[in-house]
């Protein structure tokens, strides 16, 4: 495979674009700094196909990143390979309000050809190149000019062995003809409004308990005018208030500016100053939460009183045995949410009841519940049985002796006066 030299004009990396344009997948990854901003502060981003890699730097005085931009977002034709891409997505979207498509994530992909949940870099690397990654450049300050060789290589090296590894995991899939189980999977990833940062509804990421709307209602609008100074200053969320925070001054409002000083993770600052009057003015202004918007009555993972709770727990071993029988991460199968509304009595809605999940596992799953299966060990494993398939077998009645007598049979659980021996 070509690797270029680090690109950071216009002209070659236009050239580059030209060529993958023409390729079936690229693989992309990014590096990043977002320790101390709001938005992710993108440092370099490094592309392959199964011919050629480069790094790009996006820092570059006057650097001209559409053809690249474009290739990600526009192109239908080129598959975007990423590992772990939730994050790399996350910043494409920023900066073109697009995200890649069409999507394929290795991380996602290993679901379902393994019980891998979320199967790190190195180790994927380790399972199908026998490669040991060096980790070495791992927390480097990629916003730092000039980059290192060393560490242009260990970027690089993200994308060159996932452009072996990825034909080797379509392979699989193929094979086992699982690929299409991904199908939803990917299309979520590649979902923008999975990456929209909207204010207005920022709040429901807070844990706050309770559906009282005037709690609520100020929840949303303090919530709201944290993101915008988050992204008035470009600072991380947290670093205006934390969520705990939030839902505190939700539920319990000060009066008068001069008590956010009794406020436990607001600056004392904030009594007089000018970001504690926009506070004041958010709660002041808030409205209670129409009944439209309040949380349902029943969330996920409703109480299911002790006999609920044992058969989602049956459900839950269910769940781990079919994912051991079938090579299959057990969360791409089913959500324990699920299997708690499940076992609840709800049968509309559920992703384990439709489509293939249904096929590999929620019809087993319903089968369970309504009483048609039931454990078996069978060679010291355990199994899953219909118990139509369980043949009922009575054991043997031993013959009597000449001097037996048959055991009388009690009506009652106490023993008559002549078998409890008399004195």
């Amino acid at each position: 495979m070509k690797i270029h030299p680090l690109i950071n004009t216009s002209q070659p990396l236009a050239e580059l674009c030209a060529r993958l344009a023409k390729a079936d997948f690229i693989c992309v990854d990014t590096e990043f700094m977002r320790e101390s901003t709001y938005w992710p502060e993108l440092c370099l981003i490094q592309v392959a196909d199964s011919e050629e890699a480069a790094a790009i730097d996006p820092m570059a005085p006057g650097i001209d990143m559409t053809p690249l931009l474009d290739l990600m977002t526009a192109n239908e034709d080129v598959l975007k390979i990423f590992h772990a891409g939730g994050q790399d997505v996350e910043i494409i979207f920023n900066l073109t309000g697009r995200t890649p498509h069409p999507i394929f994530d290795t991380q996602i992909a290993m679901m379902a050809i393994s019980q891998s949940e979320q199967i790190g870099y190195s180790n994927l690397c380790e399972s199908w190149l026998g490669l040991v990654v060096d980790k070495g450049a791992r927390f480097t300050d990629w916003s730092r000019r000039p980059l290192t060789e060393r560490q242009i290589e260990y970027a690089i090296g993200d994308v060159t062995h996932l452009s072996k590894i990825f034909p080797k995991i379509l392979k699989r899939l193929i094979k086992t003809g699982r690929g299409a189980w991904l199908n939803a999977e990917m299309e979520k990833l590649a979902d923008p409004e999975h990456y929209r940062s909207d204010p207005d509804t920022v709040w429901h990421r807070v844990k706050a308990a309770g559906r009282n709307p005037a709690v609520l209602g100020r929840l949303k609008a303090i919530a709201a005018w944290r993101e915008y100074e988050a992204q008035d200053k470009n600072i991380p969320r947290g670093r205006i208030a934390r969520d705990e925070t939030l839902a505190d001054l939700a539920s319990h409002p000060p009066k008068v500016q001069a008590d956010l000083a009794k406020v436990r993770g607001l600056s004392a600052g904030w009594k007089d100053n000018e970001i504690g009057r926009r506070l004041m003015s958010a709660i002041a202004n808030s409205q209670p939460l129409p009944d439209s918007e309040l949380p349902p009555k029943t969330p996920r993972g409703a109480p299911l009183g002790k006999e609920g709770a044992l058969v989602a727990d049956l459900l839950k071993l269910l769940l781990k045995i079919r994912s051991r029988e079938i090579d299959v991460a057990s969360r791409l199968l089913a959500r324990s949410d699920d299997l708690e509304l499940l076992a609840a009595g709800v049968r509309k809605g559920l992703p384990i009841l439709e489509g293939w999940r249904f096929e590999v596992f929620g019809r087993d799953a319903l089968d369970l519940v309504e009483g048609k299966m039931a454990f078996a060990v069978v060679e010291g494993r355990l199994k899953m049985t219909h118990t139509d398939d369980v043949a009922v077998v009575e054991p043997p009645v031993p013959p009597l002796a000449d001097d037996d007598e048959p055991m009388p049979v009690f009506a009652s659980d106490e023993a008559p006066e002549d078998a409890a021996g008399d004195e």
